[in-house]
């Protein structure tokens, strides 16, 4: 069985938006300031994690647990995030095509597994593989190769990533051996690579593997 790995932030799932929703919500909810909203804006651009709110607590002197408040943030970005129709659509037909499909991710366990519960992926996808499963971040190949474990396969020369990051999504499926398509939006850095294929969305990309994966 062919293996299809995809990122899952911004690329499968609109994190940008669901985060700008999640944090004015929290803040909204507990009556914190603008200081503290950007300060949340800042720090948890990229990624989010339990430690961070642990930070908050002490760099603003909240009286509210981390934890709780990392649940609640957890919530909101699951009922924030979106993963558009056609999005679904298309890993449906891969799946119908025979392709094992798989997320492999940078972040918290908890937050992800949310996220793909909460936008419907769950019933499309056969494994993921989370950063904070192992303590490991692409582009390290070991979550890559957690990846496809977690689908019940191997990695292969004929298997393949899609996602939006170079350096992580593109260079880092490279380095475990796999085929990869790059989906456009961030500037291409000098020096890396060009990837095997190019889509303006990852809908394009799961149609060039339907047609072209055997090239």
């Amino acid at each position: 069985m062919r293996l299809a790995l995809f990122d899952l932030d911004g690329t499968l799932v609109d994190r940008r938006a669901a985060f700008a929703d999640a944090i004015a919500e929290l803040a909204r909810d507990h009556a914190y300031g603008p200081e503290i909203e950007r300060w949340l804006r800042t720090e948890l651009a990229d990624e989010a994690g339990r430690g961070d709110f642990v930070r908050l607590r002490d760099t603003f002197g909240l009286g509210e647990d981390p934890d709780h408040l990392w649940r609640v943030y957890v919530d909101r970005m699951a009922a924030a995030v979106t993963c558009r129709p056609a999005v679904l659509d298309s890993l449906a037909r891969l799946k119908e095509a025979g392709w094992s499909v798989g997320v492999a991710t940078n972040g918290a366990s908890d937050i992800q597994r949310a996220k793909v519960r909460a936008t419907g992926l769950a019933d499309l996808v056969d494994g993921i593989a989370a950063s904070g499963d192992i303590d490991v971040r692409k582009p390290d190949p070991r979550l890559f190769e957690l990846a496809a474990a977690r689908c019940g396969t191997q990695l292969t020369p004929s298997d393949w990533m899609t996602g939006d990051n170079p350096e992580t999504d593109i260079a880092g499926g490279a380095a475990a051996g796999l085929r990869a398509i790059w989906v456009r939006g961030r500037a291409w850095p000098d020096g890396l690579d060009v990837p095997h294929h190019t889509a303006d969305d990852v809908t394009d990309a799961v149609d060039h593997l339907l047609t072209h994966s055997a090239e």
